[in-house]
């Protein structure tokens, strides 16, 4: 299908060829946006490692210190006296059974989901639902745990889940196109260096292929990542 004007204008402000320092490209994607709506700022990072050995498999969570721009809708997995702190953090939805029963059914409508521990018996049995869709509660993204207050208040925030994929690369999203420029800047910058540092120790050679910054409907913008990666060192 042949690129419409708008995003054949929006590719003549950026060079392909040329290595962009994340201040700069930041700038071009606001610039260069022609959507109608708000888009996602998306951040990928092709990494140098082989996804199908377990000690390179990278995944965790970080904190986006100006948030994603959408209100996550969290469900709390938990029952007793933790419903009570679920709820009182600002959870959208929390219960037991009941909410076991409706994901059972095809229920889905919730963007994190967090689960006290003695749930996971009963909630182990969701993965099939729960799993392909990146919604299953894991103790290493901290969403399985009895401080639920606490899970509950960094998902409202803007913590975020990253995972490698098949191909090596790590995929998130960092913000809104009409995020102020430093926002973006800042959310970028905090999953580079959260990258860096879980970078697995049988990984050899080069460690950061690439990165690339794009607006949802925009074209990809090359980053000057050995630039990038030095400047998280000073």
């Amino acid at each position: 299908m042949k690129p419409g004007k708008r995003y054949t204008t929006a590719r003549e402000k950026i060079d392909p060829a040329k290595a962009y320092t994340l201040d700069e490209a930041v700038k071009l994607l606001k610039e260069a946006t022609h959507a109608k709506f708000d888009e996602s700022v998306d951040f990928v990072a092709r990494l140098g490692i082989d996804p199908k050995k377990s000690e390179q498999q990278i995944r965790g969570t970080v904190v986006l210190p100006h948030g994603t721009g959408k209100s996550l809708k969290v469900l709390v997995l938990t029952r007793g006296e933790k419903e009570k702190e679920a709820t009182d953090a600002g959870a959208d939805h929390v219960g037991s059974a009941e909410f076991i029963d409706k994901i059972k059914e095809g229920w889905t409508d919730f963007d994190v989901a967090i689960a006290t521990p003695d749930m996971m018996p009963e909630v182990g049995k969701l993965g099939k639902i729960l799993g392909p869709r990146g919604l299953m509660p894991n103790p290493k993204s901290g969403t399985v745990t009895f401080d639920v207050a606490k899970a509950v208040k960094e998902a409202k925030a803007g913590k975020v889940e990253y995972r490698v994929d098949k191909a090596g690369n790590v995929h998130l999203a960092v913000g809104k196109v009409s995020f102020p420029g430093e926002h973006i800047l800042a959310n970028a910058r905090m999953v580079l260096g959260e990258i860096m540092r879980t970078k697995p120790s049988s990984a050899k050679g080069q460690y950061i292929k690439s990165l690339t910054l794009s607006s949802t409907m925009g074209p990809g913008i090359k980053i000057d990542h050995a630039a990038e990666i030095a400047a998280l060192k000073t």
